[in-house]
């Protein structure tokens, strides 16, 4: 029998199944994302195989009611718990008139939705850092009571927008969460060509905030450490730098071509570490996910997919008149 992590976090079976649900979900809407674009359906596809654990154990770890986040363009698991629907995700990838994101007007993975707190990202990478810390700051200005977490990969925290997000939110002491997703590649450039220091989070020292370095194929780990930097954050004790390590099992995005710079039995190797698979082995050790329970979820995941799936391609296109709306000033 395998300890009771999960219970010696505060969590229950059921949150902890849940998560694994979550994580689940993420990876077959991706999968399913992968043959529809195969298929000439939708035009790209950018994945969070490989990273569903971080994205879900961290945003499990806040506070879905009140805390703002602002997910980088994997962030499935992150945007999935915190109230995106399967139909939402596919909407985006089918890019329909419908879609909560852009209205079919960005690629997949700028997640925005008002309802639910998740800001609006970017094209360029990184640009979320400082939105992020501006939104904190106003948060504080206004008396408001909440966290902004916020993601990027390894290859971000080279970005200016990082740095001077990080400097200015330690120097004000603002309630600012930075999660580095490293994955080991900036499209095709190892974590050993990206950065000097062992760890992504041995920069925080130098904007005056602790930095932890967790396994991103944990999400019990990394719920732990998001935890404590939300209570850290709400008791006005400042930002904390978060690194999650794991690995990107799918090519950068639906245009790459990733054997051209690593090899099959890197990307095997990797495999033997996903959590679908090892935190299944967790749940199962502990008793919680049972044959029947897993044929359960499985069953009930795969009716979300395919409806989502069939609404999304039936779903209408934005109208053409449409172009130019929210561009310009309108009488």
């Amino acid at each position: 029998m395998t300890d009771n992590r999960h219970q010696a976090l505060g969590l229950s079976d059921e949150t902890v199944l849940e998560m694994y649900k979550t994580m689940l979900l993420a990876r077959k809407i991706d999968e399913r994302m992968w043959l529809l674009n195969r298929a000439g359906k939708i035009p790209f596809v950018i994945s969070c195989q490989g990273q569903e654990a971080a994205q879900v154990g961290a945003a499990f770890a806040l506070d879905r009611n009140k805390d703002y986040i602002l997910p980088y363009y994997r962030d499935m698991g992150v945007v999935l718990t915190f109230g995106m629907t399967a139909r939402d995700l596919m909407l985006s990838g089918f890019a329909k008139a419908e879609d909560p994101n852009s209205g079919g007007r960005q690629m997949p993975g700028h997640f925005g939705q008002k309802s639910n707190r998740i800001v609006t990202g970017s094209s360029p990478v990184t640009t979320q850092v400082p939105h992020a810390v501006g939104i904190a700051l106003g948060g504080r200005m206004e008396g408001k009571d909440f966290v902004t977490f916020t993601t990027f990969g390894e290859g971000s925290s080279n970005q200016g927008d990082f740095h001077e997000g990080a400097n200015f939110a330690g120097v004000h002491k603002l309630p600012v969460i930075f999660m580095c997703e490293n994955n080991k590649y900036a499209i095709s450039v190892p974590i050993e060509k990206q950065l000097a220091c062992e760890n992504v989070s041995d920069r925080a020292i130098g904007y005056g905030m602790p930095g932890v370095t967790v396994d991103g194929n944990d999400p019990l780990a990394v719920y732990d450490a998001v935890k404590q930097a939300a209570d850290r954050a709400r008791k006005g004790e400042g930002p904390s730098l978060i690194e999650t390590v794991s690995y990107r099992l799918t090519p950068h995005s639906s245009d790459d071509d990733d054997r051209a710079y690593r090899s099959r039995e890197e990307v095997e190797a990797a495999k033997k570490l996903d959590a679908i698979f090892t935190f299944a082995d967790y749940l199962k050790d502990v008793g919680i996910l049972t044959e029947q329970v897993a044929e359960t979820i499985e069953k009930e995941l795969a009716q979300i997919v395919n409806e989502a799936t069939e609404y999304a391609e039936q779903a209408p296109y934005a109208d053409p008149e449409s172009a130019m709306l929210y561009t310009y000033q309108e009488d």
